[in-house]
């Protein structure tokens, strides 16, 4: 392996392992405040940090969007993504709700064909299957213990497969920076009303009050790892390419168990590694399947 390749991908495992620090930062606010508020906050904090080095570094006019429908769509998929993942991680375990929640590139597969009119590859539907089984035998007991809120990480699956989906139509409509703002900006503006919904509501967990100021802190801390997380990733895709780094991706579901057990105490138990490794197995099989499409393609 190349040196820049090796850079690249340390510095995405270094941004998936950021994301999982996150992860298990969001889960300590569990009890402590509603998930739906501490997604708002976290991404009002990253909406106004990106805004203001926008304009520093592009101007006022980089604030605005010639394409707002398609900026909105990837803030929904977004808010759909944080609602349903900030709700999950705090009545299950943080590995289950993450395990679950890397189906999301079979969901893109599988919605690629009607939304970008996509050809789906036979190897393609085995990958999905694969994926499906893997959910399924991780959720039989979640949904035994939980109700229907085990189905929460499956909602944070559609919603990055329907982001990712964005992101691929509005690829080359703005800077990488600008488009960090506009998803940011969209999904608080998504998030902060729902906020409000969830306290209407009357659902305890979803109660609003002013909060205490850890929680704040927390918010911060969940917003920079975030944004240097995505950053680290971008950064690594530059040098290594998307095909280089895509399997480190799996960093995160490692990491995410290590904290887990770690900071709650959360042994993972064996229907969730066997449905997290069948899931892997599938990422792996699209993985493999699009470095063979991009070598075709470029013969």
């Amino acid at each position: 392996m190349l040196r820049d390749e090796r850079v690249g991908l340390a510095a995405a495992i270094a941004g998936f392992a950021l994301f999982s620090l996150g992860d298990t930062v969001t889960k300590t606010v569990s009890g402590n405040w509603s998930p739906l508020a501490f997604a708002a906050l976290r991404f009002c904090i990253g909406a106004v940090f990106l805004g203001l080095l926008l304009t520093l570094r592009e101007g006022r006019r980089a604030l605005k969007t010639e394409h707002p429908l398609l900026q909105l769509a990837r803030g929904a998929s977004l808010a759909l993504a944080t609602l349903c993942f900030f709700s999950a991680v705090f009545i299950m375990p943080l590995t289950t709700a993450i395990s679950i929640a890397f189906v999301a590139p079979a969901f893109t597969a599988l919605l690629s064909g009607p939304l970008l009119g996509e050809k789906v590859r036979p190897v393609t539907w085995v990958a999905i299957a694969t994926a499906f089984a893997g959910v399924l035998v991780i959720l039989r007991p979640n949904v035994l213990a939980l109700g229907w809120a085990g189905l929460l990480p499956l909602g944070t699956a559609l919603g990055m497969s329907l982001l990712v989906i964005a992101n691929r139509a509005a690829a080359g409509r703005g800077s990488v920076l600008s488009m960090q703002f506009f998803v940011a900006a969209g999904t608080a503006g998504f998030l902060v009303p729902f906020s409000f919904i969830g306290h209407a509501s009357g659902v305890a967990m979803f109660a609003l009050s002013l909060p205490d100021w850890t929680v704040v802190l927390r918010s911060v801390l969940v917003a920079i790892t975030g944004t240097v997380g995505h950053a680290l990733i971008y950064y690594g895709t530059t040098r290594a390419g998307a095909a280089t780094i895509a399997p480190a991706t799996y960093v995160q579901l490692i990491t995410a168990s290590a904290l887990g057990w770690l900071v709650f105490d959360n042994v993972p138990d064996l229907a969730t590694l066997a449905g997290a490794a069948i899931i892997v197995v599938a990422g792996m099989i699209l993985w493999w399947d699009g470095r063979i499409l991009a070598s075709t393609q470029e013969r």
